[in-house]
């Protein structure tokens, strides 16, 4: 198949890095929606100079193809986690046929997850379904358990019609918008109370 076709449905193309043209499997589950390749590249690209040796945490990952993207180029660690056992099944599956052995896939609620022992990440995917309008709350526990490194990026998709409220402390490093989502780059800085 050329490079330039798209893949068959049910498939989640690779788009760089040592994986790329990889295909991802992908169930056929409602509210499943995988970042589109252009929006994955765009991104990508913004995160080029700092995703090197970066610790990642995927919440929400549904087809995982943001995290799995992060190790194709070269992240050193991706923590998935996935509410919908068979989406989570099917992540542990491409993993595995892509020899990603030291990926770890949980599968649980992602306010539940974030309740759990913390360690902190460069770098999150926070991309939950909108239907569930989780953006707020997840960032809060991100934000206060932490999760999060000094300095670190959260990528943030949510739809067009309106940004979510998210902590302080987070301000735009760059965004877009495709269609009817907006996705953004906000980059951490420390609470004015732990300088």
């Amino acid at each position: 198949m050329s490079a330039g076709r798209r893949p068959a449905p049910g498939q989640v193309r690779i788009i760089g890095g040592n994986l790329r043209n990889s295909r991802l499997l992908v169930p056929e589950l409602p509210g499943l929606r995988p970042t589109p390749a252009r929006v994955r590249e765009t991104v990508f690209n913004w995160l080029a100079p700092v995703i090197a040796g970066a610790r990642c945490l995927d919440l929400c990952a549904g087809t995982g193809a943001l995290g799995i993207e992060a190790y194709s180029r070269g992240a050193a660690s991706v923590q998935f986690v996935e509410r919908d056992a068979q989406a989570a099944q099917a992540l542990r599956a491409n993993l595995a046929r892509l020899r990603l052995t030291s990926a770890v896939v949980t599968t649980a609620d992602a306010t539940t997850f974030l309740r759990g022992a913390a360690q902190a990440h460069d770098l999150v995917f926070l991309d939950p379904p909108f239907s569930l309008d989780l953006w707020a709350p997840l960032a809060g526990q991100l934000e206060a358990g932490g999760w999060l490194a000094a300095q670190a990026l959260i990528y943030v998709e949510s739809p067009r019609a309106g940004v979510p409220g998210l902590p302080p402390n987070w301000s735009v490093h760059r965004e877009g918008q495709a269609g009817e989502v907006r996705f953004a780059l906000y980059r951490r800085s420390l609470p004015s109370r732990q300088r």
